[in-house]
């Protein structure tokens, strides 16, 4: 059995060590394993030493090359730059230079592939339609993995996800720091996903991997934004934020990418052919759990 599926002590090699990659890393050291994750910046990296990581400048081909003969597991939460996806262009020359053969390689993508469905539902073998140039740089990095994949004989799998929320990022956060605002948009509806669930999805595939399949990992509650929020607020006993119009100054870039796009996603397969349930179906759960954290600490 390979050590990525199998063994007590997992290893990955995460090209981009922010908020998903460390969550990840944290799971994989959680089960005696070795993490080791990419940063550019300096400071990152250090910390990254800190909290128990190998870090790594993703511009050193040397550590890279090193780093992926000795992991069973490559997973990519860089995105994509304008021109194409870093973690290619950083990891297949280091595998064909170190002639490493990793049993699972997984690409995090986003739900934004599927552009505008009008509120329709979206399945993973429809034609993608970004409506987004970020959505459009997601669909050709998924391309190249996936071609990369099947040219060099590796199980290549892409994980398309939609907002994603955890503890230190969720409507709490902003609810209480002031930065939340309400934006109905009449018939916007969009899934969510807890950053816990996504690694249970990862470790599901890598307990089942399916060289060139492409999953989506959401929770099984499209809903509109607003809706969200106001119970949110309700749970906390805190007031509603200001309503603004989703096109207001004060709603961030990120959030605003949301908004162009209203569709239903379909996790079907992901339950079908990982056997993955999500632990948070929808976002009350999701919140509950967050706040339930908050009071349970030391």
């Amino acid at each position: 059995m390979s050590p990525a599926r199998s063994s007590p002590s997992p290893s990955i090699l995460i090209f981009g060590g922010g908020w998903l990659g460390q969550a990840m890393g944290r799971d994989i050291l959680s089960r005696g394993g070795t993490a080791s994750l990419t940063s550019r910046s300096a400071e990152t990296r250090d910390q990254l030493t800190a909290d128990g990581f190998h870090a790594i400048d993703p511009e050193n081909a040397e550590a890279l090359k090193a780093t992926v003969a000795e992991v069973g597991a490559l997973l990519v939460t860089a995105p994509p730059e304008p021109s194409g996806c870093p973690g290619l262009k950083a990891l297949v020359p280091a595998l064909s230079a170190s002639g490493a053969w990793p049993d699972w390689i997984g690409y995090i993508s986003s739900s934004a592939v599927y552009g505008d469905r009008a509120g329709a539902w979206a399945f993973e073998d429809e034609p993608l339609h970004a409506s987004s140039l970020t959505g459009a740089r997601r669909v050709r990095a998924e391309a190249e993995w996936l071609e990369a994949g099947q040219s060099m004989g590796l199980t290549v799998q892409v994980f398309r996800l939609p907002a994603l929320y955890g503890p230190g990022r969720s409507p709490v956060d902003k609810l209480r720091d002031g930065s939340a605002r309400l934006v109905r948009k009449p018939g916007q509806v969009f899934n969510r996903i807890h950053v816990e669930d996504v690694i249970s999805g990862l470790a599901a595939s890598m307990a089942r991997p399916h060289p060139g399949r492409a999953y989506t990992l959401c929770d099984d509650q499209p809903s509109p934004a607003d809706e969200v929020i106001e119970w949110a607020a309700g749970r906390m006993g805190l007031p509603l934020p200001p309503e603004v119009d989703w096109t207001d100054p004060s709603v961030s870039e990120g959030m605003r990418r949301f908004y162009l796009d209203s569709k239903r996603l379909s996790n079907a397969r992901a339950k079908a052919e990982l056997g993955w349930r999500p632990r948070y179906p929808g976002y009350r759960e999701g919140i509950e759990a967050i706040l339930y954290s908050e009071t349970s600490r030391p």
